[in-house]
């Protein structure tokens, strides 16, 4: 497909999400953290694109029900109604996001006393890690669309506010850790373990958010969680065959790319990150691997491993412009010309699930919204991927961004 083609399909399905979740509709909200995260990077990208501000209005929309919903306690706790944060109604609606945001599952958490179940826990509310540091990332990208710096800010709250609820030192003078899943107060760990790259997410994250902050002083300045998140990631391992863990780590790399360009950190994670990208996608990318029928395939996973395959060609282009910090990274190098041959899957993934037909599957149809917004971020990854530095469109006008 030529570039409006796709375009135009990720605007279709966008809006179809918008109306099917209750952004545009008068249906009730169904919100999930991850999914919206995507989608308003994808409505701003497609909005900048075609200067359209319906589509930025939808985005906004979406951000301002997100914190409504999600940054509040669920209509089935006794303490519905009320900000995670513990905030006054009227202090909250400044500062949503200092409590955390709910995940959005079905069920309400686990209890205190109830036993663990590792298949009921998937369906459990609580908060993910992963999930806050996507939100913060398309706050950070709403205020560098708009050029309103409060969309940063409040992902900054955010990010102080999760970095505090999910690390935790296990002996005194220890190094820090992370919990994996946390209670929808940040009280408690639901899941004690900590995410494979949740160390390494969160520290791109907050770099990118303190590149981000401009010369405003409001809110906190992610000193002190950067250091503490420095050493936890220091020395880990980020190698996984998991596709959507893979296109998590294409897409870091490239994000750490552009925020060493822009003097803003990061040197000593970018060549362990193509490292274990160039490692995981050799062993995943092999003949056979995307030949399973859509009924036992799970199509975000894999539009996730599309997605860092898109910021994998635009780090080669931009290494080609100009090689910067590689010419004293040799390995790295060589690492990303290895990442830069698997750049034709992205075909094989979007042409798969572009198809009716793959669509009607029962995988398909039960994670239909997330697939769906993926598909379009794969489709147009300029939302998702940009971050700032790149030649594009001038800011669009900021209206209406309180959350």
């Amino acid at each position: 497909m030529s570039r409006p083609d796709r375009e135009e399909a990720a605007v279709e399905l966008m809006l179809q999400f918008a109306a099917r979740t209750g952004v545009t509709s008068d249906r009730p909200p169904r919100r999930y953290l991850w999914t919206d995260a995507f989608a308003v990077c994808n409505l701003l990208g497609l909005a900048r694109a075609w200067s359209s501000a319906p589509l930025h209005d939808v985005a906004v929309r979406l951000v301002d029900q997100v914190h409504h919903v999600l940054g509040r306690h669920r209509p089935d706790d006794p303490r519905a109604g009320r900000w995670l944060s513990g905030l006054s109604l009227e202090a909250g609606e400044e500062h949503p996001t200092r409590g955390g945001l709910r995940i959005g599952k079905p069920l309400p958490e686990r209890g205190p006393d109830a036993p663990f179940d590792p298949d009921a826990e998937w369906e459990r509310d609580g908060q993910y890690y992963h999930y806050l540091t996507k939100w913060m990332h398309a706050l950070d990208q709403l205020s560098r669309v708009t050029g309103d710096r409060r969309g940063n800010r409040l992902a900054r709250e955010l990010a102080a506010a999760a970095h505090a609820g999910f690390t935790y030192a296990p002996r005194p003078g220890a190094r820090k850790r992370m919990h994996w899943k946390m209670s929808i107060d940040l009280s408690r760990p639901l899941v004690p373990s900590m995410g494979h790259h949740d160390p390494l997410d969160g520290l791109v994250t907050y770099l990118q958010l303190r590149a981000g902050r401009g010369d405003a002083a409001e809110g906190p300045d992610l000193a002190a969680e950067i250091a503490e998140m420095t050493a936890i990631a220091d020395g880990l391992d980020w190698t996984t065959h998991d596709p959507l863990g893979l296109g998590g780590l294409m897409t870091d790399a490239y994000r750490l790319d552009r925020l060493i360009r822009q003097g803003a950190g990061g040197e000593a994670l970018l060549a362990p990150v193509l490292a274990a990208a160039s490692a995981g996608a050799a062993a995943y990318l092999r003949p056979g691997r995307l030949e399973q029928p859509a009924s036992r395939r799970l199509a975000f996973r894999e539009l996730g491993l599309a997605i860092g395959l898109h910021a994998l060609e635009r780090l080669d282009a931009a290494v080609r412009r100009d090689p910067g910090p590689y010419a004293a990274m040799p390995a790295a190098r060589r690492d990303l010309e290895r990442l830069a041959t698997f750049s034709p899957w992205i075909e094989v993934i979007e042409s798969f699930w572009s198809q009716p037909e793959h669509r009607r599957s029962p995988t398909w149809l039960g994670h239909r919204d997330i697939n769906e917004v993926m598909l379009a971020t794969s489709l147009a990854p300029a939302g998702y991927l940009s971050l700032g530095d790149e030649p594009s469109a001038p800011p669009l006008k900021a209206t209406g961004t309180r959350g």
